[in-house]
This record gives structure tokens, sequence and C-alpha cells, in this order.
């Protein structure tokens, strides 16, 4: 799965998640509420349980449920739980050092591009599961 598109999805699974309580949703179920593969939705529920986010069980009556209250998880938890850190995205070749753009391009986008995640960190860490539920059914957050 595409990295931009795991977070969505693990929010999408913790949310189905939490709004079935103490039912364990399994793998397939999710998968047909997410429109995607049965193992793309267990290998998201797999880094999620490495998290602590989620406990799943084995066999005809096993599945997924929260491993913590949704209050107690945010939506920075999912985002760390499935989304490898990774360098920010800059030139595939080094620029030309002798073009003073080149020579001071990738410092100056290295420094906004870690103020961008810190601002969203921030928001993500203030933002629970609980919300996010909350939203879905309707209620202001």
């Amino acid at each position: 799965m595409a990295r931009n598109c795991r977070f969505a999805v693990a929010v999408h699974i913790t949310a189905l998640l939490a709004s079935s309580g103490d039912q364990p949703a399994t793998s397939e179920w999710i998968a047909g509420s997410v429109n995607t593969n049965p193992v793309v939705v267990r290998r998201l529920l797999s880094a999620l349980a490495k998290a602590g986010l989620v406990v799943s069980t084995r066999g005809s009556a096993g599945g997924s449920v929260l491993a913590r209250p949704a209050e107690k998880i945010t939506l920075l938890d999912i985002h760390r739980a499935v989304d490898e850190d990774e360098e920010p995205a800059l030139h595939n070749q080094p620029p030309n050092p002798a073009c003073p753009v080149g020579r001071n391009i990738q410092s100056v986008l290295v420094r906004v591009i870690e103020r961008a995640e810190a601002a969203r960190e921030a928001v993500l860490s203030t933002t629970t599961l609980a919300e996010i539920v909350g939203a879905l059914r309707g209620e202001s957050t």
C-alpha cells in the first residue's frame, strides 16, 4: 500500500474497531468497509498490534479489538504505528553547489519540512480516535 494511504486506512480500521466496542472484527469484514484486500488490513492490524493499539486473536471466533479505549489513542499514535519515519524527499541528485540556490536549497527545505512535520504532529497528538468516531456519528468535535 502506498505510504500516503496507510495512515488514512489505519484510522478507518481503528474507527471501525472503536465503533464495534468489544465485538471482535475480522479482517474480511474490515476490508469490506475499507474496500481493499483483507491482506492489506491484516498488515496494518499487525503494525497497530505491534504498537499496542490493537489486539487480535485467531480462529473462528477471532478478530481484532482496540487494546485501549478510543479516548486514549491519538492520531499520532496511529500515524507512528503505520508510517515509517523517512527522510524528507529532496533532490534525487545533489544540486549544483556553484549555484546560489543549489548550494542552499536542501538545508532550507529540510528546516521547512521539519517545521511542517512538527505542526502536523502537534495536531495529531491532540486529536483522539474517540473524536474521530464522534465526528463520524455527527457529533461536533
